[in-house]
């Protein structure tokens, strides 16, 4: 059984990890292939235009394997050399996939989100999380450290004190504090999660596709470039921006005082 259930609706796509017997632990060997073949689809259909991801059951993903790492097998057996090209080959393609994702990424948080799960959960572009939802990155408690670059992300999401309290403490937190510290942009109901969700989704579909995707991509290069680099990256995609027919149609739909149907042309 795949990882990653994909679920279809018009231009929004469900992935939902799909492990819940094992609170959608992560990652079996298997699953830097899955997070990639899943990304690439989404990145070569222009059709998709918004990824919801989720998990099955009562967690979003509780993270590594505990009892893999205490047996010494699947990603975590061999020398030092052969972890090191595992966490290369497995974990970082989960991360690298995901961070290159082309679409704008919704994590609707269902459940705790650990270890690798926090920072699966971190990756999406808006996040949404139900009251049940908890939050931690308790490597150190392990004896290892964060192997999946959340050290580099998970400060660029809650900043470098509250970042240095979760990872050096070991603490969760609980949905509301993720919503207080930034990490979140909403709280919901469990029931509502999936509803909340679609509805922002729908919103985001609904932005001309082409822009959609140039604007994701100039929000992630700004963490990294310097202001001069911007602009000159932000000329050249407006120049493309100014040449689509979805530019027409949203000009033609403020005057015109209506709602814009952009087709992605």
């Amino acid at each position: 059984m795949s990882l990653i259930a994909v679920e279809r609706r018009g231009p929004i796509e469900i992935w939902t990890l799909d492990r819940a017997e094992r609170l959608n632990a992560l990652p079996d060997l298997d699953d830097g292939e899955a997070f990639a073949r899943a990304c690439e689809a989404a990145n070569a259909d222009s059709e998709v235009r918004c990824v919801i991801l989720t998990g099955a059951g009562r967690a979003f993903s509780a993270g590594g394997d505990l009892t893999a790492m205490r047996d010494k097998r699947d990603l975590f057996q061999g020398g030092g050399a052969d972890l090191r090209q595992a966490y290369r080959r497995v974990v970082h393609r989960i991360v690298r996939a995901l961070y290159g994702l082309e679409v704008p990424l919704i994590a609707a948080v269902n459940g705790p989100a650990m270890g690798l799960g926090c920072d699966i959960a971190g990756l999406a572009d808006l996040r949404l999380a139900s009251t049940q939802a908890r939050f931690g990155v308790p490597f150190l408690k392990l004896g290892i450290v964060p192997g999946d670059g959340g050290a580099w992300l998970l400060p660029r999401n809650v900043g470098y004190v509250r970042a240095a309290e979760m990872l050096f403490t070991g603490r969760s937190i609980d949905a509301e504090t993720a919503l207080e510290w930034g990490l979140i942009n909403r709280l919901t109901t469990p029931e509502s999660l999936m509803d909340e969700a679609l509805a922002l989704a729908g919103e985001v579909a609904a932005q001309p596709p082409h822009a959609l995707r140039m604007a994701k991509a100039l929000l992630r290069q700004g963490r990294d470039v310097n202001f001069d680099q911007m602009l000159e990256m932000t000329a050249a995609m407006q120049a493309l921006a100014h040449l689509t027919e979805d530019h027409a149609e949203g000009v033609a739909a403020v005057l015109e005082k209506r709602p814009a149907t952009f087709t992605g042309r």
